[in-house]
């Protein structure tokens, strides 16, 4: 399980809405063993007053929140970081310097989902990778 969050711009988020998406839960599938259809992203689109950060980071700074169940190796982690840092430029053409991510591991048994504890439930896929 994994909730991706996008900050951005939004004229930004308005251009790569779908370009975003796709390398995301491309590298996810990837890197993390995802199945096609467990993309769950929350895009946060922002005014410009309302995203203050260095001038440095130019009009395509992205930051990712990557929230999910804990339980994947290091390895697997950087996996998912370097491959979103090569596959986010390359479907928008922003600098990889203008991409911040985060990944937040939680033990399962701190979600709640379909009426479900993480731990109590059953998935497709592995968590351990």
């Amino acid at each position: 399980m994994a909730q991706i969050k996008i900050h951005a711009r939004r004229a930004f988020i308005d251009r790569h809405r779908q370009a975003l998406s796709d390398a995301i839960h491309g590298v996810m599938r990837e890197t993390l063993g995802l199945p096609e259809d467990k993309r769950f992203h929350r895009f946060i689109a922002l005014d410009d007053a309302d995203f203050i950060h260095p001038a440095d980071r130019g009009e395509g700074y992205t930051v990712i929140e990557i929230l999910m169940f804990e339980g994947r190796s290091d390895a697997a982690k950087r996996a998912c970081l370097r491959g979103l840092m090569r596959e986010i430029p390359a479907a928008t053409g922003i600098p990889v310097e203008a991409v911040e991510i985060t990944i937040v591991e939680t033990p399962m048994a701190n979600w709640g989902i379909r009426g479900k504890i993480g731990d109590e439930l059953t998935l497709n896929y592995k968590v351990q990778t």
